[in-house]
């Protein structure tokens, strides 16, 4: 039976963050980010190994703190690449030793810590259903193009326009098929930003899950705040099932 894989990539440098780390290793009420993130893979049932692919300076900690918190999931810790997708290429070669080309993988970011096993569960049952799926939000702010970023040059429709979030899920042997078409001619993805691009890059077509707006991607100082502040109502209302005043 094929498997359920989260494909983790946590190679960031925290640039955007001002951090002196990286932003997966920030901590928030006492444990790293990236450690929440793992916990909702590590809980879920129907997830059955994780892949990591870390900077590779932090590789060590990482593993230390895998071990602290008993992550038990994690089968392996791999380099990052020079990019978002050459970290999730790492990840998903080492994936491919242990697991046939059937297997799921959800691809997720190490600081994308608010998804609920809820929106794990979706992923999955679309994945088997569509083959590829992508998280996504509808736009709610009024999406303007422009190629100079001085003046607009297209309004499209609001209605048309969603955000692409994570996870971002598809069968092991297509996406790194995908991976691998794409790399004969261009290692380093030039223009492609993540794995949906990716796919539709090459003419696949990507299916869309719609997900919380709650899934946030923790990038700046103000995204921690943000955070906190979700940890705080999610213990409320754990708690009492209420919000905290």
């Amino acid at each position: 039976m094929s498997k359920n894989i989260a494909i983790i990539f946590a190679g960031g440098s925290g640039v955007r963050m001002g951090a002196g780390k990286p932003k997966q290793f920030l901590e928030i009420d006492g444990r790293p980010i990236i450690i929440y993130t793992l916990d909702i893979f590590e809980d879920h049932p129907q997830i059955d190994e994780i892949y990591i692919a870390c900077k590779e300076d932090y590789m060590e900690k990482l593993k230390k703190l895998v071990r602290r918190y008993d992550i038990t999931k994690v089968k392996d810790i791999v380099p990052g690449g020079t990019t978002a997708l050459g970290s999730a290429y790492n990840a998903l070669s080492a994936a491919k030793k242990n697991n046939n080309d059937d297997a799921i993988v959800l691809i997720h970011d190490g600081v994308r810590p608010c998804i609920t096993a809820d929106l794990v569960s979706e992923v999955i049952s679309a994945t088997n259903e569509k083959g590829a799926v992508v998280t996504c939000t509808p736009m709610f702010e009024t999406p303007v193009l422009s190629k100079n970023g001085e003046f607009v040059e297209d309004s499209p429709k609001r209605a048309d326009c969603y955000t692409a979030q994570a996870p971002q899920s598809f069968k092991l042997g297509d996406i790194l098929a995908a991976h691998e078409q794409v790399r004969a001619k261009d290692p380093e993805y030039t223009d492609i930003v993540d794995s949906c691009t990716l796919l539709r890059s090459i003419g696949k077509e990507v299916a869309i899950i719609k997900g919380p707006r709650s899934n946030i991607k923790v990038t700046t100082p103000e995204d921690l705040y943000i955070f906190k502040a979700m940890l705080e109502y999610k213990r409320s209302k754990d708690t009492f099932g209420v919000t905290s005043d």
